[in-house]
This record gives C-alpha cells, sequence and structure tokens, in this order.
C-alpha cells in the first residue's frame, strides 16, 4: 500500500491484525514508488494493490471526484458517512468502477478553517483582490468571491506567505496548521471553513485484488476502514481544540463570517456546481443525490441540536 501518515499505518495493521495474518499489507511513503498526488493512478494500473489518498486529487482526473473529500457547503464528516451509508457509497462505486479501483472512506482531519490572513477581514468583500493560497475545488470558489487562489504546494507555503506572494493562506484544520507557524505572519484566524468542510480520505483497493477475496476478508478491510475513519476523525477533533487553546493564547485572532455573508459565499458556488454537473451524467447524479441527503439530514439537525 502507498500511503504516507499514520492513518494508512494503522490500516495496515489492523488488516493484519483482524484477518489474524491472512492479509500483510507493505506500505510504501509517499515518492517512494510514485509521487505522493500519483496513487489513484498506481492503484488503477495495478502497480500496487492498496492506496491510501484523497479524492480531492483526484479532480484533474475525474471532475466530480473532489467531493467525496469535501465539498464547498457540502455534508460536514458525520453527514457525509451517513450519505456513504445510504446511497453514496454505491455511486462512489460507480464512479471508481472505470478505473478498475475499488474506494472506501479510510480516515478524516475535519473540516477545515476559511484561512489564515495577514490583514483583518470581516466580510465576504473583504476577499476581492487577495491573493490566497488554496486548491481544488474550495480554491475555484475563492475565486468566484473575487480573490485570486494560487496552488502553492504545501511544502512552499509557509515562504509564499512570508515573501509575500499571497496575502492569506488556506491549507487545512488548526492541529494540522499550527505548527506550520502561519499565525506569526498571518496572525487572523476566519471561519468557518465553507469550502472545505470536511476531510474525508479514501482506502483504494485495486478491482481485480478485491474481487479476488473472500467476502470474510472484504469485510475485515471494510471493518478496519470504518475503524481507521472513526478514530481519525475523533483525534482530529481533540487536536483541533487543543490547537484552538494554544493560538488563542498567543494572540491569534478568530474572526466568523457572518450568516449573511454565508449564505452570499453559497449562491457564489453555483456556478462551480453547475460545472461539476456538466461534467458528466453520473456526476449529475452525485451532485443531485447529496445535495437531497443533505437537505433531510439538516432538517433533523435543526430540531436535534
Amino acid at each position: 500500500m502507498i500511503g504516507p501518515g499514520v492513518s494508512a499505518k494503522r490500516l495496515a495493521e489492523h488488516i493484519t491484525s483482524l484477518s489474524q495474518g491472512r492479509l500483510t499489507i507493505d506500505i510504501f511513503a509517499a515518492g517512494e514508488l510514485v509521487p505522493a498526488l500519483n496513487v489513484f493512478d498506481t492503484v488503477s494500473n495495478g502497480t500496487v494493490e492498496m492506496g491510501h489518498t484523497a479524492s480531492i486529487f483526484s479532480g484533474g482526473k475525474i471532475a466530480v471526484a473532489p467531493v467525496f473529500t469535501t465539498l464547498p457547503f457540502g455534508p460536514d464528516p458525520l453527514e457525509h458517512q451517513a450519505w456513504l451509508l445510504k446511497s453514496g457509497q454505491m455511486l462512489w462505486d460507480e464512479l471508481y468502477a472505470p478505473f478498475k479501483v475499488k474506494p472506501l472512506l479510510g480516515g478524516n482531519t475535519g473540516p477545515s478553517a476559511a484561512g489564515w490572513f495577514r490583514k483583518e477581514v470581516r466580510t465576504l468583500d473583504d476577499l476581492k483582490g487577495l491573493r490566497i493560497r488554496s486548491t481544488g475545488l474550495g480554491g475555484e470558489l475563492y475565486s468566484l468571491l473575487g480573490a485570486t487562489a494560487l496552488a502553492i504546494p504545501p511544502a512552499d507555503t509557509y515562504a509564499a506567505l512570508e515573501r509575500g506572494v499571497v496575502d492569506a493562506v488556506e491549507l487545512l484544520a488548526p492541529a494540522n496548521d499550527a505548527p506550520l507557524g502561519f499565525q506569526r505572519i498571518a496572525p487572523f484566524y476566519v471561519f468557518p471553513g465553507f469550502n472545505k468542510p470536511n476531510g474525508a480520505s479514501e482506502l483504494l483497493i485495486g478491482a481485480a485484488a478485491w474481487a479476488s477475496l473472500p467476502s470474510d476478508l472484504q469485510r475485515v478491510i471494510e471493518t478496519a476502514s470504518a475503524v481507521e475513519h472513526a478514530r481519525a476523525l475523533a483525534e482530529a477533533h481533540a487536536a483541533n481544540a487543543d490547537a484552538i487553546a494554544t493560538l488563542a493564547a498567543g494572540g491569534t485572532r478568530f474572526i466568523q463570517f457572518s450568516t449573511d455573508d454565508l449564505a452570499r459565499a453559497r449562491r457564489a458556488a453555483d456556478p462551480l456546481f453547475e460545472r461539476l454537473a456538466r461534467s458528466s451524467a453520473l456526476a449529475k447524479r452525485i451532485l443531485d443525490d447529496v445535495a437531497v441527503f443533505i437537505a433531510s439530514s439538516r432538517r433533523w439537525s435543526a430540531l436535534s441540536r
């Protein structure tokens, strides 16, 4: 399995343990066999039988794939998991089937922040003209809101902020961002991460390898994947809470967009959703399905919270 993170290592351990040694997983770090962003292709072409990555990196190949990591104004982690259990997994399987890949939910970093800003940002109007490091669908939405989104690799992001190449940075969640030191240059931390409300990762299994497994070993992999998603999300929640406390003590200023601004941003995202829906008939079905689920889910959430 190709996978650089803690979740990949734990998945390998879970699968070996739960299968009582009938399945063993060798881990290859990102860049060891192929570049870090080529995990999907490497599983698809059969070079490896398993990989751990995020669907957000497959948007160039499959326009709607990033929905299965995060979608602006889309499902939060619990809603995403519930949608997959109800109907989304079947759509995900259908989307990846032509590429000979079986996907499973395999971890989560939780919701992202909207970003770190050098200057105080109070409304959407303050975004206009800013250069922000942001990628994928979230970056497209920032562009629709009048900012200039730049796809800078994570390793180069701090230097870009320090040199003034960008005015703001959107990367991940507080626990991931804080150790990188963005707060030293851009002390205004803006929420919520409407452009990336989820952080799901995926466990990919080659279709031939998956079909060759007896049903009990398929269940082992599904169980290990579900356990890792639950654990990673819980760890992220606790770590983000700790990170926010540390950042606050260090002088970081937290800013929240108003309900009105969030409604404006949601309307501004319509061209993005329309572009994705036009990419294929299946993409439209996926977007329609997740929209129906969210509407139903949030009626319940409004009553139960």
